[in-house]
């Protein structure tokens, strides 16, 4: 009993906290896969499409073209990642301060809380990497960054005859608004992702601690027996967040269709913010039911792998600074 309120304590202190939000940032930026340039969504998900695509790019801009929008991933993935993990590990000690309070139902909403939370801090950031990675009609110019957020800022302001700009519009009253493009179908989106993701990397990491390592999820023996089957704590962490990372971007890959279609839509209607089920009507009149699911195998090779190494470096930071 005084072990759990020492640890609960322990939990509560900013150093834990800062701990926790290192581990969770350099789980982040462990890996940077650049794989949402809208150029390659004209060609319905195909595996020829997609490699179309990409040779297309090349000839326009070079290579660099492939990573257009990157500094503004570079800008946006620690401070995300950083919250995300960190206000996850808040979230678990709040819903289940003992191992006995851990419930798949309390694991599912840290882990979406946590997603939220992490989406609506940085979610302008990722406003602009989409805008960026979708400008690929010409080569990038030094300042596109800042050409972009300027862009953003300014679209759709309706002059008056006086010159001045009308006040009674929405998107120029706030235009901070102007940056949250999408942001809804993002946080629809978030959930069953965030949710499901912690909760099966949860789940499948202390089942498979328990019957290849024989040991709980923090390390500990379960028995004097050895482990059954000789593998890493660091391989279990991969296996069970590819797991996740599968299920996670299955359960939420058409919310990610439709976010993307809101996210530039200011190019296309700068005037307003378009409504999410206007494009999700868009997109079922367009393509039917598989329209939400163009290029999902394509962001099976993006998440898989960085939910898997996420998770995996997230364990391992957190063991090694003994969060």
């Amino acid at each position: 009993m005084k072990g759990d309120q020492k640890s609960a304590q322990q939990k509560k202190s900013w150093n834990y906290v800062i701990r926790s939000g290192l581990a969770g940032g350099i789980a982040g930026c462990a890996i940077l896969f650049q794989a949402s340039n809208p150029e390659y969504q004209k060609y319905s998900g195909r595996w020829l499409g997609f490699l179309q695509a990409g040779h297309k790019i090349v000839q326009q801009q070079g290579v660099l073209g492939l990573f257009h929008g990157h500094s503004a991933t570079l800008l946006r993935i620690f401070p995300y990642a950083t919250v995300k993990y960190m206000a996850y590990d808040f979230f678990h000690m709040a819903l289940m301060p003992k191992p006995k309070d851990e419930t798949s139902l309390r694991l599912f909403l840290a882990g979406s809380m946590s997603g939220v939370l992490s989406v609506f801090l940085t979610y302008p950031l990722d406003l602009v990497r989409v805008r960026l990675a979708f400008d690929t009609k010409s080569k990038p110019q030094p300042g596109s960054l800042r050409n972009i957020v300027c862009k953003i800022y300014h679209e759709g302001i309706e002059m008056s005859t006086d010159g001045t700009p009308p006040r009674h519009l929405l998107l120029n009253r706030y235009p901070i608004l102007k940056f949250y493009r999408g942001f809804f179908a993002t946080v629809m989106g978030m959930v069953p992702y965030a949710g499901t993701s912690f909760l099966v990397f949860g789940r499948t990491k202390s089942l498979m601690y328990r019957l290849l390592l024989n040991q709980d999820t923090h390390g500990h023996p379960l028995s004097s027996d050895p482990p059954p089957v000789p593998v890493s704590r660091t391989t279990v962490d991969l296996s069970s967040g590819a797991l996740a990372g599968a299920i996670s971007q299955t359960a939420s890959y058409p919310f990610e269709v439709v976010r993307r279609r809101l996210q530039v839509s200011g190019l296309l209607h700068p005037e307003r913010l378009v409504r999410f089920s206007e494009t999700a009507a868009w997109i079922y009149k367009t393509n039917g039911i598989s329209g939400f699911y163009i290029g999902l195998g394509i962001g099976y090779l993006k998440v898989v792998p960085m939910t898997a190494i996420s998770f995996a470096v997230w364990s391992g930071m957190k063991r090694y600074l003994d969060v």
